[in-house]
């Protein structure tokens, strides 16, 4: 199955932050049980710090805090997008 775009968001928040949230349907397979292969990214221009949560072969679906990386349990996009949103808040402190 040729992936296909089912979400994307890019912007730029108060002068300061990169956004840009991608999420495909590519199908469920071994290297993407759950169909969906995503990428949401917040980076502060002026620190460079960054959050990230994707999913990418070899790799499961994981979190970026910086140069930290942790595992992630996806569930579904909208709890995907709601994570990703906490996950900013408490670490960028940018409410989306």
């Amino acid at each position: 199955m040729k992936a296909e775009i089912v979400y994307w968001h890019k912007a730029k928040l108060q002068n300061r932050y990169v956004l840009e949230l991608k999420i495909w349907n590519v199908g469920k397979s071994d290297n993407y049980p759950d169909g969906h292969k995503f990428s949401l990214i917040c980076f502060d221009i002026k620190t460079k710090k960054k959050i990230l949560i994707d999913n990418h072969k070899p790799k499961r679906s994981h979190i970026h805090i910086d140069d930290k990386e942790i595992p992630y349990d996806y569930v579904d996009e909208d709890k995907l997008i709601e994570d990703f949103k906490k996950i900013i808040l408490e670490h960028l402190g940018v409410k989306l």
